[in-house]
Parts: structure tokens; sequence; C-alpha cells
């Protein structure tokens, strides 16, 4: 399957430091689904625990996003929060235990995404961006947040999908992906506003746009409508095949009943997604099946031919105005 590429615009530099442009640093590139990342017996893990196929390490999914390189905005809290952070020395403490984090925004309640807030306990406290929905979750649900607020303050700004926050020199604007999967704690399978959702943030300065889209189950026309004028889009790519984990006897459930689009096949995401304008199209939240983590994979390939990226752990994407 070939891409229009001649309607996409030279990729962006990744880069390392300097410039005051809006970056997005990628610090964990990974589905969640277990300890340790090779963990189960598709064919993908077994190749790169026997060291037959090259592929990268990689920790939950998470990004941090800076309007000038020195202040930072984390997007989800995974489980390997502490890893990532001690990877990406621009994150580390200053005087004191003053840290350049800023605050944190959550894309939905799921334990792969909030874990990693117990572990930023120690600070002086959390400023957290979540929608009423993921609030709710964490609260009366999963308890993360009854236990945080024990140990730190936690300060929360509702999310509302479609408002336009500044956060000083980058803004967001949180937009709805609608979802059917199971609703673990709400007891229902409705696409409640809230439950999962993306970030468009937007250069402040220049106008540069990223948007972050870790879960999405459909590309609706109104997911869709927020793509438009991006410079870069950070994807989900958990699984390659929608019924991958059935065929492989792992779990009972398609990626579509998980909350995920596939990325490969007729309708999936590569599909659409391989003609659009948008300079740097990468896909993250990528589980251990998916074929495309072997980098002499055909899916690998395929991807590449598209004009896409698979996301690696420690990617900085500077997103400057067109």
């Amino acid at each position: 399957m070939e891409g229009r590429r001649d309607s996409v615009p030279a990729p962006l530099p990744d880069v390392e430091d300097g410039g005051h442009d809006m970056r997005v640093r990628v610090l964990g590139s990974a589905a969640g689904g277990g300890y340790p990342q090779w963990n189960c017996s598709c064919p993908t893990c077994r190749a790169v625990r026997e060291g037959t196929r090259p592929a990268r390490t990689r920790t939950q999914s998470s990004i941090a996003v800076s309007p000038d390189g020195e202040r930072w905005f984390l997007v989800n809290a995974s489980p390997d929060v502490r890893a990532q952070v001690e990877a990406f020395p621009r994150l580390h403490p200053g005087a004191g235990r003053a840290t350049p984090l800023e605050a944190v925004l959550l894309t939905d309640a799921e334990l792969d995404h909030t874990l990693g807030l117990l572990l930023l306990r120690e600070g002086r406290g959390i400023e957290l961006h979540a929608t009423a929905a993921t609030h709710a979750t964490l609260t009366a649900g999963t308890g993360v947040l009854t236990t945080l607020e024990r140990y730190c303050p936690v300060g929360w700004t509702p999310v509302v999908p479609g408002k336009e926050v500044s956060l000083g020199g980058v803004s967001y604007r949180a937009f709805d992906a609608p979802t059917g999967k199971h609703d673990r704690f709400g007891g229902g399978t409705g696409t409640g506003e809230g439950r999962v959702v993306g970030y468009r943030f937007t250069d402040e300065a220049s106008g540069a746009a990223a948007v972050y889209l870790p879960g999405v189950q459909e590309l609706t026309p109104a997911v869709l409508a927020e793509l438009e004028g991006v410079d870069c889009l950070l994807v989900d790519g958990t699984c390659w095949h929608d019924d991958e984990m059935i065929r492989l006897g792992l779990a009972a459930k398609t990626a579509h009943g998980m909350g995920h689009l596939a990325v490969g096949g007729p309708g999936g995401s590569l599909e659409q997604l391989a003609g659009l304008p948008i300079a740097r199209r990468i896909y993250v939240h990528i589980n251990n099946t998916n074929p495309m983590l072997l980098e002499d994979s055909p899916e690998r390939r395929e991807v590449e031919r598209c004009g896409m990226e698979v996301a690696h752990d420690g990617l900085e994407v500077e997103v400057p105005a067109r």
C-alpha cells in the first residue's frame, strides 16, 4: 500500500537541544501489558528474546511537551515514569525538589497511563489536567488519586473537550476519541464524553501544532478534523491486525474491543493516515505482538513506504512553524 507522498511536507528534524520551538519528547512508546516488555510467546517476543530479530527496548506510552525545552508537561504517567525521567536529564529536579515538570495531562484513566502518578508523590505537589470522567474513575474507581492525595497536594484542572487552555507558551485543546470498550468501573460501554481524549497542542508563538492520540477506536470525521493543519501526529499503533491477540492465543478480545484501531488491512489506520499532509506521522503505544516493532519486518517496511514512522523511546521532535 502506497501513501500519496507527493502531498506530504518534508520531515521535521529530531532534536536534542537548542531553539525555542515547541517540542515533543517520546518518553515511552509501548502499549502496556506486563513486565518485562518481551513477555509472551508471540513470534515478535520470541525473536527479540532470542536475539534473532532487531528491535528496540521500549517503556510504556507517555510523552512530554515543551514550549521552549525548559518547561515540560507530561502527558500520561506510566508505571515506567521513574525510568523515563532518569533517562531524560531535562526533567531532573533542580534546587531541592523543584522540577521542570509543571503539570500532568491524562488522556484516560487506564492504569498504564496513571499508575506513574504514585511515583511522583515525593514532589511538592502535582498539577493534574484530566476530564471529569477520568477524575471520577481515579477517585471512586481505581483509587489512584485518593491514595496520591495522602502523600502530596493534587490540584485538578478539569479538561473540557473543545476548550482551548493556555499553559504559557503552548496551549492544548482536548477532543473526544469515542470508545465502546468496556467501562470497568462505570459498568457500561457508552461513548460518554471524556472517557478517552486526544490532545492538540499549539505553539502560541508560531502556530505549529501537534496531536497526541495514543488510544483511538475509530477515525471518525470529528477525530480526523482535529488532525487538519497539524505538523506532527503521534497516534495509536497498538496492534497490526484487529484479531491479533486472538490468533496468537493471548486474549479473547479484538483490538477494536480493547479500544484501538488496527494499523494494517483495509480500513486500518495506515490506510487512512498515509496520505494526510502531515510532516511527521508517528506510531506510538505499540503492543509487543505488533510485528512492525521488528525493524526488518514486512510490516515495518510497509509503514515506512507510506511515509509513517514507528516511535522509539527518546525520540524528540521540534515542531517549527511551516
